[in-house]
């Protein structure tokens, strides 16, 4: 049975670091409300004309495809997930392709945000699986400084986010107890506004969950997509229902990774790691806790680069490894859940 495998992996963070008290310049909050809210201690920062999506996806991309002993030139497809792309339209992936100078590959752009990355996993498994791939670059990459509210007014929002890069690259393999072994996606749109970023869009600013955000009715249409009075509203920024997201992700996250052992013939206990998005260390402590899993058994690094939301799955998988983790053989599961609301999880033997 062919099944693809990560064959290299990498990472890229800024060196720009932002701490919890560096925030309070811009807003009202202090380290111990960000601690005990998030987890967070720091994040990084993308040089705001220096460094874009595409650029720190460029530098993680290098690493993996260094370590998978390959050339950019044996890339044959990119999946590239984000929700922060360098241009509303095109996407990062062919930016990524020009930039690095590969073949004329297909390059397939991935918006599920905070589970981007493991739905862009699930895409190229399924291409290498059926031969018709055999070297998938595979991105998640974030520069969600550029686009935050950093007054006290978003600092529900803007305390969490941090800028970062992570590439994976996916080959086949026909070892035993190695490779991707099931994936597991799932949707409910039903609370797609409480998690969410409404403008600019082609909504007409008429649909935040049934209410009209502005009344544009004789308005130029170019106004309808976007105006000053979006921005004096502050309504292109981020918005986020905290305790919402929280009481759905505790019962997602731990669902889908239970869906995804069963379906292997696992528990919980015959984890070597698990790798959650870092969105909030206290769901990856609850989670911890409901599926009674040490803490030598999950990896979280949310404390030093904040939610990085696409890239925070292989930034944190590639740190694991590199601090010797993640071992050959090792049973490792990870899991999102995000805007969407999206969720999922990926099984695979390392």
């Amino acid at each position: 049975m062919i099944r693809s495998k990560i064959a290299g992996i990498g990472k890229y963070v800024p060196e720009n670091i932002m701490t919890n008290d560096d925030l309070k310049e811009y807003m009202d909050t202090s380290d111990e409300w960000i601690r005990e809210r998030t987890g967070i201690q720091e994040r990084r920062y993308a040089h705001r004309t220096g460094e874009t999506t595409t650029t720190m996806a460029i530098e993680a991309s290098k690493i993996a495809i260094e370590r998978a002993g390959i050339t950019a030139a044996d890339i044959d497809f990119i999946v590239f997930a984000t929700l922060s792309p360098d241009y509303y339209f095109p996407g990062c992936g062919v930016l990524l392709q020009r930039e690095m100078k590969m073949k004329e590959i297909g390059a397939l752009d991935v918006r599920n945000q905070c589970s981007g990355f493991v739905y862009a996993l699930s895409i190229a498994d399924q291409f290498i699986r059926t031969g018709t791939y055999k070297n998938i670059l595979v991105i998640g990459s974030e520069k969600h400084s550029f686009g935050l509210d950093f007054s006290t007014r978003g600092r529900n929002v803007s305390v969490i986010f941090g800028d970062g890069a992570g590439a994976v690259v996916m080959q086949p393999t026909e070892k035993e107890k190695q490779g991707i072994l099931s994936t597991h996606l799932h949707s409910d749109g039903e609370s797609a506004e409480v998690l969410a970023m409404f403008n600019p869009g082609t909504h007409a600013n008429h649909w935040n969950g049934g209410k009209v955000l502005a009344d544009f009715k004789n308005a130029p249409i170019g106004e309808m997509f976007f105006s000053h009075e979006m921005v004096e509203k502050a309504q292109v920024f981020p918005n986020m229902d905290g305790p919402a997201v929280f009481k759905k992700a505790i019962v997602k996250f731990p669902e889908v990774i239970n869906e995804a052992l069963t379906k292997n013939g696992y528990k919980p206990s015959d984890l070597d790691m698990l790798i959650p998005h870092q969105a909030n260390l206290r769901i990856a402590q609850f989670v911890q806790q409901q599926l009674g899993l040490r803490d030598d058994q999950v990896f979280n690094n949310i404390q030093k680069y904040g939610n990085t939301t696409a890239a925070s799955i292989p930034i944190a998988l590639c740190e694991a490894w590199e601090e010797g983790k993640i071992k050959e053989h090792d049973l490792v599961c990870l899991a999102a859940f995000g805007s969407g609301f999206t969720w999922g999880s990926v099984l695979l033997n390392w």
